[in-house]
């Protein structure tokens, strides 16, 4: 719980209610990704992702009283104890905002400018300092709430996304998804004490911490390195979703519950919240439209040697351990209230934020935050992207393995490339509309062919209509990329990635032989020494090297943990394009320049 809330909410359910936007140039979509409840002054705060926007809304009322522009892809969101201010973190614009609204306006007095794509935050009950995960150059900065200012840097691991403070305040938890692991740090320190590698992990969602101070709580995904059959599938052998939990106090082998149902999966679990005397804990499963509600102290957590691939039958058995909600759209940050039963939810597709009664099961309000919109194809696209019932017995979306678009941490056998076991790493989608051909191998040029494919080869659904498959590459050609936070503030160069541009285009290195054009692709097919026997296909197809420094593998299946090793080893440039090795001066100037792309 953010922050509980105090008021009693009308229990019938409450038609959309127009909001009122101070600022008019705020048009379209809102789409919310975070909320947080601000109980004595009876209001909810949203973070809306396309708008770059704040939303303040009259909680009781059930209508926006206002809503202010924040910076680019807003993330998250976080109150003072106290309800003085609110932190929001902009993840494509690179900043922290502090926000006062105490007056019923939204106003902001503090902005810190963090670099690295920032996601999660957390602030501590003082409301004094607070910590943001930088994805991109994995880090942690701890700031001084109060002044705005960067106080600590705490190096973590690839990732950082979503995070926790442990309940006496002494350690953070952080969901390193780029490396499938839980890393806890010393606050006194700064140090990395621990961390938990859990097999297979991806998309690590928000973290919650017990207040016994023994645990830290998230969802989370596995995969499981199987080819993708429907047998495997439905074993969930493939893509499974769950719930861990790790220590906070000390080195221990995590402790999970599988979530997936028989028939009935469970996609893309993102948010988590508990009642205050943890009794009820609550996950938003975004993939599949709906809450998952658990009566938390009866949980069957297992360690070593578990969960089951499938849902523990004892929860099938209690309707009271276990249950579901559906909410529509694609429920993602969730907040519970004061009175332990209202759970209010930021649905990104719905444009709306939901207040759902837990207890009764229902809906008891929703509140839109954009009207008189219209249906648009990007919009559509969007819809079928994130929608985990789009699959064989809806186990997993698009959004699972490409992230907000973008990559995995895992390397996948998706068949895609005519070969069981050879897995390839996720190539992300952005401008794919134009950097075909598409695959590693570059088999595919028919782009509205291979978003069919995706639906009933890589997800072994019903498929898509060519109409919808149109929809979905309007909507991948619509999303944008970050500012690329290894430039300098006026999107410049460094001096180093000045020299590595030269280095990138010179005889000696040759990189550019392939790696050419706009997106640094020429679109062709090369046999670069890196393939395996068991490939149906000769060659790779040069992949873009645009926004390469979000990547943690590197080669087709992911062999390379670095451009460092990239450059030095198997895909040197001497063994490829070039004449010579690199010098080490050159080498540390070529992957500043890369990371610049």
């Amino acid at each position: 719980m953010k922050v509980g809330l105090s008021l009693l909410i009308c229990m019938s359910l409450t038609a959309a209610v127009n909001g009122q936007t101070v600022d008019a140039s705020i048009v379209g979509e809102r789409s919310p990704v975070d909320v947080a409840v601000a109980s004595r002054a009876g209001l909810l705060l949203s973070a809306n992702e396309t708008a770059g926007s704040v939303s303040l809304i009259d909680w009781d009322k059930k209508k926006v009283i206002d809503e202010l522009v924040v910076g680019s892809h807003p993330a998250t969101i976080v109150l003072a104890k106290d309800e003085s201010f609110a932190l929001v973190s902009c993840t494509y614009s690179g900043e922290v905002v502090k926000l006062a609204f105490s007056d019923g306006t939204l106003r902001e007095i503090g902005r810190l400018r963090v670099g690295f794509e920032p996601v999660g935050l957390a602030l501590n009950r003082s409301g004094e300092t607070a910590y943001v995960g930088r994805t991109s150059n994995a880090t942690v900065v701890e700031i001084s709430a109060e002044t705005m200012e960067s106080k600590r840097v705490f190096e973590v691991g690839h990732w950082p996304r979503y995070l926790a403070i442990s309940h006496d305040e002494t350690r953070l938890a952080v969901g390193l998804s780029g490396e499938s692991r839980i890393a806890v740090v010393d606050l006194d320190s700064g140090e990395r004490l621990f961390t938990q590698y859990m097999t297979g992990a991806i998309n690590i969602g928000h973290l919650q911490a017990s207040k016994d101070g023994t645990y830290v709580y998230f969802p989370w995904m596995v995969y499981r390195d199987n080819p993708i059959t429907p047998m495997f599938i439905r074993l969930g052998w493939v893509l499974a979703s769950r719930i861990g939990r790790t220590r906070l106090d000390g080195p221990a082998y995590r402790e999970a519950i599988s979530l997936d149902v028989p028939g009935k999966a469970v996609a893309d679990p993102h948010g988590i919240t508990m009642s205050s005397d943890e009794g009820r804990m609550v996950i938003s499963a975004s993939g599949t439209h709906e809450l998952l509600v658990y009566r938390k102290p009866d949980l069957p957590f297992s360690g070593a040697g578990g969960p089951g691939d499938l849902i523990d039958r004892r929860l099938l058995a209690d309707n009271d351990l276990f249950y579901r909600i559906p909410l529509g759209g694609r429920p993602m940050g969730i907040d519970m209230a004061s009175d332990d039963r209202s759970v209010v939810v930021a649905n990104y597709l719905n444009d709306s934020i939901q207040t759902v009664d837990i207890e009764s099961r229902e809906i008891t309000s929703e509140i839109r935050l954009s009207q008189n919109l219209k249906e648009t194809s990007a919009r559509r696209g969007a819809a079928l992207f994130y929608d985990g019932t789009k699959s064989l017995d809806q186990w997993y979306s698009c959004h699972s393995c490409h992230y907000n678009g973008g990559v995995s941490a895992r390397s996948m056998d998706t068949w895609n490339d005519g070969s069981r076991l050879t897995n390839k790493t996720v190539l992300p989608l952005y401008d794919v509309n134009q950097t075909g051909p598409w695959t590693w191998h570059g088999w595919q040029g028919d782009l509205k062919d291979a978003m069919r494919k995706s639906y009933t080869v890589t997800m072994q659904g019903e498929g898509v209509s060519q109409a919808e498959a149109n929809d979905v590459i309007t909507y991948l050609s619509s999303i944008k990329r970050p500012q690329n936070p290894f430039r300098q503030s006026d999107g410049t160069l460094t001096e180093s990635a000045s020299r590595g541009k030269a280095i990138f285009e010179s005889d000696f290195a040759g990189c550019n032989q392939c790696h050419s054009g706009k997106f640094y692709t020429d679109g062709q097919i090369h046999d670069v020494g890196t393939g395996e026997d068991e490939d149906a296909y000769s060659g790779f197809n040069t992949p873009s090297l645009v926004g390469v420094y979000r990547k943690v593998r590197l080669l087709h299946d992911g062999r390379m943990k670095s451009l460092e090793a990239t450059l030095t080893e198997d895909h040197a440039p001497d063994k490829v394009a070039g004449t010579r090795p690199l010098k080490e001066s050159e080498l540390a100037d070529l992957v500043e320049y890369l990371k610049s792309l």
